[in-house]
């Protein structure tokens, strides 16, 4: 499972008209961002952005491919001497998923367009969801390879992990109360790293 670092801790990759709905986005929201907004802010002419995004939903779409992509790889830990992969796999997915629900692009789509999301939670995959289940796969790999994980059909584990990750970072704050030390955010995060020390240990 190895890491992709990216320079910069917000920003993963280079890319100034992606930087540029970022920056819009997160200023007013998705609904209130054109193309134009866009251009203006890259520095670039309306055309330059048609060539390559035919509107704006696509062009939030690699937005959020990049953004997310960022967060999952960041989140995965360095190999240390003796820690074996399903270590790594259960801390690194319990801190992406505290990475997510911190994330300011996540925070800012999760409370003003939400509705952005619902397709990738209740049609169909997406190009960074396609993209999470293959690092998981090709950390499942490792695991099933080292003895630390579970031996199972590799997709449908992939698959089933995302399903996990996916139900805390979307949902886990309908479930909180900070107020309470036993229903607060850290409380569940570390039922998540127990569910995933359960399901994933041979």
């Amino acid at each position: 499972m190895t890491p992709i670092r990216h320079n910069g801790e917000d920003t993963p990759g280079s890319d100034p008209v992606l930087d540029a709905v970022r920056d819009c986005v997160l200023a007013v929201g998705v609904r209130r961002t054109t193309l134009a907004d866009v251009a203006r802010r890259a520095g670039v002419s309306r055309m330059t952005l048609y060539r390559r995004w035919p509107d704006l939903r696509t062009l939030v779409g690699d937005l959020m491919t990049r953004e997310w992509i960022g967060v999952a790889t960041r989140a995965i830990p360095e190999p240390a001497p003796g820690t074996h992969t399903r270590a790594r796999m259960v801390a690194g997915l319990v801190a992406g998923v505290e990475a997510f629900r911190a994330h300011p692009l996540f925070r800012k789509i999760v409370d003003v367009d939400p509705e952005l999301l619902l397709p990738y939670v209740l049609d169909r995959r997406g190009a960074s969801q396609e993209a999470l289940l293959a690092l998981l796969a090709d950390a499942l790999r490792e695991g099933h390879a080292d003895g630390s994980v579970r031996v199972a059909p590799v997709e449908r584990q992939a698959r089933a992990l995302l399903l996990i990750v996916q139900s805390f970072t979307l949902s886990l704050r309908t479930m909180t109360d900070e107020d309470d030390p036993a229903l607060d955010s850290a409380a569940f995060l570390g039922e998540l790293r127990t569910l995933l020390e359960r399901t994933l240990t041979p």
